[in-house]
């Protein structure tokens, strides 16, 4: 969706897949060919940054090493065990409220931010150097991402780099992405991509889904204490009409 904003805006634009994150291989090779095969179709080219986890793991993964104990994610209700596994885990979040608490954003956007840099970085380092005159970002349209910290890395690389920083929210235009994406058959992947947000992304999914289920049973209860009250009503007033219909009897034999 950025792409095809950014071209209706009289851009000429290309795509730098700066991926060192994502993880495993198979993951990040799979994307690239998705990616490439959406750019040949739309007529903008895609180039590939050099695929360099090592450096990935060296300047973001300590981060993420450090703030994983503060993470319900990846908590004792989350054993490793669950990773990969073809069913969900049977978790218990207690005192969980939302996603963001489960993940702990606060402290896993500072992985995220650092997450970001090393790819802006190599991507307006490229942009300089091939003689392009902005940067901008398909983060942006995301949800799920950090748009604050995306505009601020964004700014610096750009900045940096002596380029033009073409920041936009996307955001609002997710789902007709989602949509188009879904129309076109296109791969979608159900985690970010490095390798500490696969277990983020299984625990998210386990925690609505049962999130989802706890509503549906208070749902159910409402539901059934709703139908008790009514039977309740109904019963009091089957026996107050029985109760008066006797009472009329007895009147009614005692005229007599």
């Amino acid at each position: 969706m950025p792409t095809r904003i950014l071209v209706d805006e009289g851009h000429d634009i290309d795509v730098f897949y700066a991926n060192s994150n994502i993880a495993p291989r198979s993951e990040y090779e799979k994307r690239f060919v998705e990616l490439k095969r959406y750019g040949d179709s739309q007529g903008f080219d895609v180039i590939e940054g050099a695929y360099d986890p090592q450096t990935w793991e060296r300047e973001v993964a300590p981060i993420g090493e450090s703030i994983k104990e503060f993470s319900p994610a990846f908590g004792e209700a989350f054993a490793s065990k669950h990773v990969g596994s073809a069913e969900p885990p049977s978790t218990s979040y207690d005192g969980v409220g939302s996603v963001a608490e489960l993940l702990d954003d606060e402290r896993r956007k500072e992985r995220c931010r650092a997450c970001y840099r090393l790819r802006l970085e190599e991507a307006a380092a490229y942009a300089a150097e091939n003689g392009y005159e902005g940067l901008a970002t398909t983060l942006a349209v995301s949800p799920y991402q950090f748009t604050d910290v995306i505009r601020e890395e964004t700014e610096r690389a750009a900045s940096q780099a002596g380029l033009f920083a073409h920041f936009h929210d996307y955001r609002p235009y997710y789902d007709e992405a989602t949509r188009i994406s879904r129309e076109l058959g296109m791969y979608r992947q159900n985690y970010c991509g490095c390798r500490f947000s696969i277990r983020e992304g299984e625990a998210t999914r386990a925690f609505i889904k049962e999130q989802r289920k706890a509503a549906k049973a208070a749902k159910a209860a409402a539901r059934a204490a709703a139908d008790a009250e009514r039977a309740q009503r109904v019963a009091e007033k089957k026996a107050y009409a029985e109760a008066q219909a006797k009472k009329r009897a007895i009147l009614k034999s005692l005229r007599k």
